[in-house]
């Protein structure tokens, strides 16, 4: 598996399938909420797996403050360590640019996975894209 780090202009030609297949067709968000502004300026990660994407997620950049997103790895390649290794090279990358917190929204089903990552859950649980979600974060 490679993973590769990316600006939106190169990556959302494999980012944008995954994306839609696994947001709006698996999850039914509304297509309308999955696009928005951050896309530009995050650091995208690719997942690779003999030269075909299968996973993406986002890092965007806030001073000393990121936030991890948009994580998705397609249905037929879950649960191979995939999500593991975007999260971990969006979080080294994070190191280099000098962050010192990362947050993200976990899906309350997915919160086991960043807890094992050293993400810690705050506050309470919200809705977003009609899904129950839990603030998480880590100190670096």
């Amino acid at each position: 598996m490679n993973i590769l780090l990316l600006d939106w202009s190169t990556a959302q030609i494999f980012a944008k399938p995954i994306r839609y297949r696994v947001f709006v067709m698996e999850q039914a968000v509304p297509e309308e909420m999955e696009w928005d502004e951050y896309d530009q300026d995050a650091i995208h990660a690719l997942a690779l797996i003999n030269d075909e994407t299968v996973g993406t997620a986002r890092l965007i950049l806030n001073h000393e403050k990121a936030k991890i997103g948009r994580m998705a790895v397609l249905e037929e390649w879950r649960s191979q360590g995939i999500g593991f290794a975007l999260l971990n090279a969006l979080v080294q990358e994070a190191r280099q640019q000098q962050i010192k917190l990362i947050e993200l929204h976990a899906q309350v089903h997915a919160e086991q996975f960043y807890a094992k990552l050293g993400f810690v859950a705050s506050g309470e649980v919200f809705s977003e894209a009609g899904m129950d979600h839990i603030k998480m974060q880590k100190v670096l």
